[in-house]
């Protein structure tokens, strides 16, 4: 597969490194923002503006598959995308950063009238960081939440503290609720399947699959999970935290922002009609206490800045913060930001990764979400018609994988060893990021 990537900003270079390995990849961008680790990768670097039509033509860009504009400027990456439809039935994939911008876009792209549009999918990082943030916040202990089958089945990783009944147990003899599994650990950074005799040790990051109703009992019955949150701080109002306060109003979570700049506090005002918009500085610890953020049920820094989101996170924890979620730019400092005590480090890296490579990933396979850097991923594959049927026990993968949840029509099942899986079911499996193809050639081929 062929993919022109316009843009060799940080979301371009993550692009570029992680489908090079698969895809025949080409950044298009000016001579400034070409760095020289795009040109140490094995991709073909080509200096212009990919908005100009002229270029996309000397450079046979009809020729290619998918193209990703990825700019930082929405209005290029729109222009870019509408010059590559002129020249071909490529698959567009935009970024776009501003609201107003998003919104026409859907509105057109959805409209019974017209739903012809320059590009095939419509990108905007901040709402995919946004989403993970409002699932982490809805479950407080869980250190990543994935939502599947419609909302009816999730994913919950949870971390073995020192008070942790788990701790030192071997799985066998572990009580989980009904429709419960235990697909992964994460120790020492390092992601595998575990059995029924591994040991849980201390700060081992257990992962869970099942639905939605018996995992809320596990969080109640071994993770001590009881009550809601109810009141959430946010430093930074940008757009993530803007975004992120609008979805916790309409949930009826109470909430307040932290914000340095008056002129944005103002304009934040305007919009949020339920939340208190405080004109401050997230690093000042007399500020915080004085604001008293040590009551808010969750704390979440999301500047723009790593040092800042670090030491506002590292203050909240001090003042007595429960739990503080803090944004990472930079993908090295996620681990340093759980090493010196953040909960949860969240970058929109991944998210980013995730929802691209399932707009291009292979027929009967979509990588539903990713576990420590991709190496556990949970894909969904459907199984065709001439499927054989059979048990999960008799289901035989070459390499390790578990089938956490079959979806069957509108019906969500979460498999014992006797299970029948029949023709056409859709099959959410937890493996290792390099089992994925060797699974997915197994179940196609049964």
């Amino acid at each position: 597969m062929k993919i022109i990537l316009y843009g060799a900003n940080k979301i371009g270079r993550l692009l570029a490194q992680s489908l090079s390995e698969k895809q025949d990849i080409i950044v298009i961008d000016t001579a400034d923002n070409i760095t020289d680790d795009l040109k140490n990768m094995d991709i073909d670097v080509i200096v212009g503006n990919a908005s100009d039509i002229n270029v996309l033509k000397k450079y046979n860009a009809d020729k290619c598959d998918v193209f990703i504009a990825c700019k930082d400027s929405d209005e290029s990456n729109i222009l870019s995308c509408m010059m590559i439809k002129h020249l071909c039935n490529a698959k567009t994939v935009c970024f776009i950063s501003k609201e107003e911008y998003f919104s026409s876009l859907m509105y057109i792209k959805h409209s019974k009238q017209n739903n012809e549009i320059f590009t095939d999918y419509i990108v905007r990082p901040e709402e995919l960081l946004t989403q993970e943030i409002f699932r982490l916040i809805t479950v407080p202990s869980a250190t990543q939440v994935e939502n599947f089958g419609k909302g009816k089945a999730r994913l919950l990783e949870y971390p073995i503290k020192e008070n942790s009944v788990l701790l030192n147990k071997k799985i066998k003899n572990c009580k989980f609720p009904e429709e419960v599994l235990i697909v992964g650990i994460t120790r020492s950074g390092n992601v595998f399947i575990p059995d029924g005799d591994t040991e849980l040790l201390l700060n081992d990051k257990l992962i869970f699959m099942g639905s939605v109703k018996q995992l809320d009992f596990l969080a109640a019955d071994v993770f001590r999970e009881e009550t809601r949150v109810k009141t959430v701080a946010i430093i930074g109002g940008g757009r993530i935290g803007l975004i992120l306060a609008e979805i916790l109003e309409k949930a009826g979570i109470k909430c307040k922002i932290i914000e340095i700049d008056m002129k944005r506090c103002e304009y934040i005002s305007e919009i949020l009609r339920k939340t208190l918009v405080i004109n401050g500085d997230g690093t000042d610890i007399t500020l915080l206490s004085d604001e008293q953020v040590e009551d808010a049920d969750v704390l979440v820094c999301v500047t723009d800045n790593d040092e800042k989101n670090l030491l506002s996170s590292l203050l909240a924890k001090q003042v007595g913060v429960k739990k503080v979620i803090a944004r990472v730019s930079k993908e090295n400092n996620e681990e340093l930001f759980e090493k010196v005590g953040i909960d949860v480090a969240v970058s929109y890296n991944n998210a980013i990764l995730h929802d691209i490579n399932n707009r291009l990933i292979m027929p009967h396979v979509m990588i539903l979400a990713s576990v420590e850097k991709g190496q556990g991923e949970v894909i969904e594959i459907s199984l065709p018609p001439n499927f054989e049927t059979r048990q999960i026990k008799d289901l035989r993968f070459p390499e390790k994988g578990i089938v956490a949840i079959i979806e069957r029509r509108n019906k969500i099942i979460i498999p014992k060893g006797d299970t029948l899986v029949l023709p056409e079911d859709n099959l959410i499996i937890f493996t290792m990021q390099s089992s994925v193809d060797v699974i997915r050639n197994y179940l196609l081929s049964c």
